[in-house]
């Protein structure tokens, strides 16, 4: 199946050759393009995209508030928004995992990287590497508005089983599928159970969701270095 493809920046040079390296793939095509943020929630619902490399920083409506549009219509529940940033060490990259994005690429990645960015945003898993940024993040998930933010487990969690807790607690650690059956020692079609349950029960997207909700809600706290 082909993933279609949205590029949404407000610079023409750099959307034109992102979408020449997409379109170089035969798994993938660039399906449309927009230069703001209204523009790209558009052309993501009339081209049925799967996958929108999103710009934080757009005049007008910009990536932040256009992914909250994305991620919060019914009928955009399959798309999953990629946002792409110049400065990776930046609060508003997790902004925009808060607004619903499945993680975040920096604009200087390798052509490879950006790539298989889309090829693991259109998988439903989580861009949260490399482990610094990961740290980072978990840092930024954890403050809250008051030195007390996230002291106590949230009530959310509840409805969870205490497998399905023990999977979350892996993937808030950005391991794979493959990785957690390791290390629980179970079959990775057994983890991808336990995680597709939570999902469901936590109303997440996908990955990154999960990662969001295992910090804000106290089961993972930041390592403090």
């Amino acid at each position: 199946m082909t993933i279609r493809v949205v590029l949404a920046d407000d610079q023409a040079l750099l959307r034109s050759a992102f979408r020449v390296l997409v379109d170089s793939e035969p798994d993938m095509e660039v399906v449309g393009e927009a230069s703001d943020g209204a523009e790209a929630v558009a052309v993501t619902r009339d081209e049925r995209a799967d996958v929108v490399l999103m710009d934080i920083r757009m005049p007008g409506t910009d990536g932040l508030a256009a992914t909250r549009m994305i991620t919060t219509d019914p009928g955009l529940a399959h798309v999953r928004v990629v946002m792409l940033t110049t400065f990776e060490v930046d609060e508003y990259v997790v902004q925009s995992l808060r607004a619903g994005a499945s993680g975040f690429l920096g604009k200087g990645a390798e052509p490879e990287e950006l790539l298989n960015a889309i090829r693991i945003a259109a998988g439903g898993e989580a861009l949260l590497s490399p482990a610094a940024t990961k740290g980072l993040i978990a840092r930024f998930l954890a403050r809250g508005d008051d030195d007390e933010a996230g002291a106590t487990r949230s009530p959310r969690l509840d409805a969870l089983t205490g497998r399905e807790r023990e999977v979350l607690v892996q993937v808030a650690a950005g391991l794979s599928n493959d990785e957690i059956a390791e290390r629980l020692e179970v079959s990775p079609l057994t983890v991808k159970t336990h995680v597709n349950r939570a999902m469901a029960k936590l109303g997440a997207r996908d990955r990154a969701q999960l990662v969001v909700i295992a910090y804000e809600s106290g089961l993972v706290r930041p390592r403090v270095d």
